[in-house]
């Protein structure tokens, strides 16, 4: 409950009118203050008028007045600067330290609006209960709504690669090797296939890029993927625990056993295909960023992720001599380099833009996000069942950042769809 007095405090929800102390002085709310989700008083530095007088200081918030000794905020300093005790229920007269009476003030949040709060945030993980009343809200609302969500998304992409580039003092190529690495792994293995990529420099590979099965050693023996000897195993195997031990031993690589995730996935998204993948494009693509740029359409950008596999992994899945074979030898779908480009060669281009200063730049490249088809996964089509279309990669992504940010992480005070059901229903 004390989560929806913040939201009615913070937004200035029937905080406006007549407004009067517990004991009838009249107050006038001039500035809420900043939210504090720390220890300490819940907004900072308020703004508040008190029968003509102005006090700044900080705001405290229960449910009941009482709390404030149930909390031990009598005993604690922190609470000195407190200009206004806001609550639902007045059960008690509150003092601080010194003995001196604080201004009290009582809020009103109904019944509905607290069961419609409570049903928001206690929400099962996989559930989504603003389903039915999403399709209420006028369209103008949800556009703005989706196009901010889709702009936060892909900005932090960009600009969390910029932080890379930085930290590895103006290297590019290095930056959006480990990008590409990270996007390599679909979401489900990201994080193994980045710390991969940290563990191996990409300077370590080119020295060695006219030799795909020796960079294919590097990558899988970092992955800690290279399988114990076998009497009858493939030679290729062999040959690859080979290359591993010597080139190890000359750069001083030491595996770090990223923690895959193999279970109940299909044989063509393990990462052994992708692992290998990410070996030969280093080899065939190593300045990639230069092709990207020089694309002119999203066709173009598609061929520089397009190669296929040579070798053993063009006809393998895994290293085990009874497991499937593949029939094609490409190491990722049409689809999946869509996702590469959302998720790796798109934020490229816009970091490099903004970095330079280019702002058409920049927006030519938001634009190449909405002329991709939107993606097709649980999250989108969870939200069809709340009639949200999803039109565009730029919408999709808008909806993965719905999700992941505001309802897995019960944010829905947060969320504009929910602060707009909650404003509605509160100020009924």
């Amino acid at each position: 409950m004390e989560r929806l007095m913040h939201f009615v405090w913070h937004h200035r929800l029937g905080l406006r009118g007549d407004l009067h102390t517990v004991d009838g002085r009249r107050v006038r709310v001039l500035d809420q203050g900043t939210l504090n989700n720390d220890a300490g008083p819940d907004f900072f530095n308020a703004s508040i008028e008190i029968d003509g007088q102005c006090w700044a200081g900080n705001v405290e918030m229960h449910v009941r007045a009482s709390d404030w000794y149930n909390h031990r905020h009598h005993l604690d300093h922190a609470y000195d600067s407190v200009v206004l005790h806001v609550v639902l229920h007045d059960d008690r007269e509150v003092c601080r330290p010194d003995g001196s009476v604080i201004p009290q003030m009582v809020i009103r949040c109904s019944a509905e609006a607290a069961d419609r709060c409570n049903r928001l945030t206690e929400q099962a993980s996989w559930d989504l209960p603003c389903r039915d009343t999403i399709s209420g809200i006028p369209p103008v609302y949800i556009t703005d709504w989706i196009t901010a969500l889709a702009f936060e998304r892909f900005l932090c992409k960009s600009e969390r690669l910029r932080d890379d580039v930085a930290e590895s003092n103006g290297n590019w190529s290095a930056a959006a090797y480990r990008m590409l690495a990270r996007g390599l792994g679909f979401g489900l293995n990201a994080q193994p296939f980045e710390q991969l990529a940290r563990s191996l420099p990409l300077e370590v590979l080119r020295r060695h890029s006219d030799d795909h099965t020796l960079c294919e050693a590097m990558v899988i023996g970092q992955a800690g993927l290279i399988p114990d000897p076998l009497i009858d195993e493939d030679p290729y195997v062999t040959l690859l625990r080979r290359n591993y031990t010597f080139m190890a031993n000359k750069f001083g690589l030491k595996c770090t056993n990223p923690a895959w995730k193999m279970g109940r996935t299909r044989p063509q998204n393990l990462p052994y295909r992708r692992l290998a993948y990410l070996a030969q494009f280093v080899c065939y693509s190593s300045e990639f960023i230069d092709l990207l740029e020089s694309a002119r359409t999203l066709d173009d950008m598609r061929d520089v992720f397009d190669h296929p596999l040579l070798g053993f992994w063009a006809s393998h899945f895994t290293f085990s001599p009874g497991a499937g074979r593949e029939r094609s030898a490409r190491a990722v779908s049409r689809s999946s380099i869509d996702r590469l480009l959302i998720n790796v060669a798109l934020p490229l281009l816009h970091a490099r833009a903004m970095w330079r200063g280019d702002i058409d730049g920049a927006s030519a490249v938001i634009e190449r996000l909405e002329s991709l088809p939107p993606e097709d996964n649980a999250i989108t089509r969870l939200f069809a069942t709340a009639s949200l279309k999803n039109t565009s990669a730029f919408t999709s992504q808008a909806l993965i950042q719905l999700r992941r940010e505001y309802c897995e992480k019960k944010k829905c005070l947060y969320c504009r769809f929910g602060h707009r059901m909650l404003s509605a229903e509160i100020q009924k």
